[in-house]
Parts: structure tokens; sequence; C-alpha cells
């Protein structure tokens, strides 16, 4: 059984990087992924079906597991992981999605300057990985006139200090460019976090490098593609990838 503890949200601090809304017609189509040459193969989940609850009572659930030391060299940050208490079952399979991100060869720690664990309530914590409904997400992310809406509905993730806000409706839902590119719900979740992240790192926002080319992992994937591809990580081919600073 999962050991969890109830926080509320508190005073919040100053945003420093969140992905800021555009209209929509700034947006362009994902390029499909190659097909399998399995014709068995399953279609990738793209989206996940139910309802989704769009607000909630601002508390939180925080697990209380000791995860593996991710990364093998440079500081180590401690984070936590917490969900909306009226989501408290995508718990597990968050924890261990933001664990298996983090933990990629292609993510942050293959620069060796970050080290990531995540560690229970009740040990010290450099930042805490937050999942949440999309009102509580904007409540969050609004501080010092931070707005993640597009077309008046709070839409994209952010991050404050310390605090990585991930909204569940891209969390279940992913984005245009991703779903109509046939692009797998995992592949959206591991790019917001890694961008989310960055942000915490000290990353700013990186634009498109050049139509084909992959995303950079801090260009506003969320809110349009442009004319690169997707892509989730911050390492390729183990050296470091970018695109020019976002206007």
């Amino acid at each position: 059984m999962i050991g969890v503890l109830m926080v509320s949200v508190g005073a919040m601090r100053a945003v420093t990087g969140s992905e800021q809304p555009v209209r929509a017609e700034q947006s362009a189509s994902a390029a499909p992924p190659t097909p399998s040459a399995d014709p068995a193969s399953p279609a990738p989940v793209l989206q996940l079906p139910g309802d989704i609850p769009t607000n909630g009572p601002g508390t939180f659930v925080v697990g209380t597991e000791l995860g593996p030391v991710l990364g093998t060299a440079g500081r180590l940050r401690r984070f936590h992981v917490a969900v909306e208490s009226n989501v408290v079952g995508e718990l597990a399979e968050f924890a261990g999605m933001v664990e298996q991100t983090l933990g990629d060869p292609r993510s942050w720690i293959a620069g060796k300057q970050h080290r990531f664990q995540r560690v229970p309530q009740g040990q010290a914590a450099d930042f805490t990985v937050y999942l949440v409904t999309r009102q509580t997400a904007y409540q969050m992310c609004r501080v010092n006139g931070v707005d993640i809406r597009e077309n008046g509905v709070p839409y994209t993730s952010c991050r404050q200090v310390r605090k990585v806000i991930i909204n569940l409706d891209r969390w279940r839902l992913s984005v245009p460019d991703y779903v109509n590119g046939g692009l797998p719900l995992r592949l959206y979740r591991e790019y917001v976090i890694n961008h989310e992240v960055g942000h915490e790192l000290g990353r700013g926002h990186e634009a498109c490098p050049g139509a084909g080319k992959p995303a950079p992992t801090m260009q506003t994937q969320t809110l349009g593609l442009k004319v690169c591809t997707a892509n989730p990580w911050p390492y390729l081919d183990g050296k470091r990838y970018v695109g020019p600073p976002a206007p």
C-alpha cells in the first residue's frame, strides 16, 4: 500500500518558466511516425478515454517511496512526486513515468551535470513534480500574471520555483500536433516532463531550428511543433540538442 500525505497548495513563489499560450493558427501538424512493419502491432495509445475532472480541492497526495539515483555524475537533485487528492489513482503511474523519463540516457542526466532521485515525504527535496487538474494548474501557475489559458481554458503546464506543475488534461489527452500525427501519448508525457524539469534546471525556451528537424525539448511543443518534428529528449546521439533562443 502506497503511503501518502495530504498537503495544500500554500503560498506560491514567483514563476520563472512556463509554456505561454499562443494563437491556434500558429500551430503546425506533426509529421506522422513511420508505420510499423508488423501488421499485428497494436496501435499506439494517443489519448486516454474517460472523464477528466477539471478542478480539485487544491490538496495533494505525496508518494512515500524512495527511488534509485538516476544518473552517474553531477549534482544530485532530490524530488517529491505529488498528485491532486481527487486523482490519487494517477499517483503510481505518474511517479513511474517521471522516474523513467528522468532516468533515460537521453534525458538531462546525459550531460553528467545532474542526477535525480525521488524521495518520500519527510525527506528534504529540491523540487516537487505535481499532477493537477487544469483549474488548479491555472491557480498555481498564475503567480505574477503567468496565464496558462488558451481560448480561456487552462491548457499548458508550467514551472514555478521548486514546483514542476503538469496539467492533467495534457497528461491524458496530449496535444493536437501529437495526436494528429499518430504520436504516442507516452512520447508527449516524456516531452512535458523534460520540458518543465528543464525550466527547473534553469533552461529557457528555444525555437524550432528548421523544417524537418527535431524540436528542441525546450521548444513549446504543446503549442505547436511549427515545422519541426516531435522530440522529447534534450540529448540526441549523446550530445545536447538545442535550438535558437525563443523570442
